[in-house]
């Protein structure tokens, strides 16, 4: 008799698997699942990219939202005359933190609105020699500034404080002093903290600034 032979240390008997083989592809039916792996893969891609750039888009709607809530209140004609401010800082080469001193400065003065009168008008406020205030424009500048057309320009009337601010106030004293009084000591106000309050929606709103396509789409 033919023993049977133990293939393991636990008295089990062998059996013999039939081993299944792989069909051989033909080349044609091969380029068929070529062709099928290429679609499949543009599929992937093309979804991939849809769904990249509805993420853009709700990125750009929340951006915009954003900086729509932050200009809430102000006008055009306001958000314009900050760019103007901004805009001559950045032609005479001054960093941020000056350009967002003269947009405090305009809110603490005007509002930024490039209203044509001044404390003379409003209060009948006058010079400490007693003569009449001639405040006007964005800064209220008095006609020792400028002339009336120079104070009542937004860039020329910013350019004239950038220019009195660098005269009174020089680096590197400017970036160690508090944005206030850097304000007053080139206005020369009686209260050196009278522009402390606008300094944080001055920085929103330079913030803001620095995208013209989503502050049109806001106004």
């Amino acid at each position: 008799m033919t023993s049977r032979s133990s293939t393991s240390g636990r008295g089990g008997s062998a059996r013999r698997r039939s081993v299944r083989r792989r069909p051989v592809l033909s080349a044609r039916r091969r380029r068929q699942l070529r062709r099928r792996r290429a679609v499949a893969l543009a599929v992937v891609a093309v979804l991939a990219i849809g769904l990249g750039v509805a993420g853009v888009a709700i990125g750009q709607a929340v951006r915009h939202a954003a900086v729509c809530a932050e200009a809430e209140g102000f006008g055009r004609q306001q958000l314009d005359n900050a760019r103007s401010i901004v805009a001559a800082g950045r032609d005479a080469g001054l960093p941020v933190r000056d350009q967002t001193i003269a947009v405090m400065t305009a809110l603490g003065e005007s509002s930024l609105q490039n209203i044509d009168y001044g404390d003379w008008e409003t209060s009948g406020v006058t010079n400490p020699d007693g003569s009449r205030t001639t405040s006007i424009g964005l800064f209220q500048q008095q006609d020792g500034w400028g002339s009336r057309e120079q104070r009542l320009d937004p860039y020329t009337a910013a350019s004239l404080f950038y220019r009195a601010m660098a005269e009174k106030v020089p680096e590197p004293e400017r970036s160690a002093t508090e944005p206030t009084e850097v304000a007053h000591r080139v206005q020369i106000n009686r209260d050196p903290t009278h522009y402390a309050p606008y300094w944080p929606l001055a920085e929103r709103i330079v913030a803001v600034l620095d995208d013209q396509a989503v502050v049109d789409t806001c106004l």
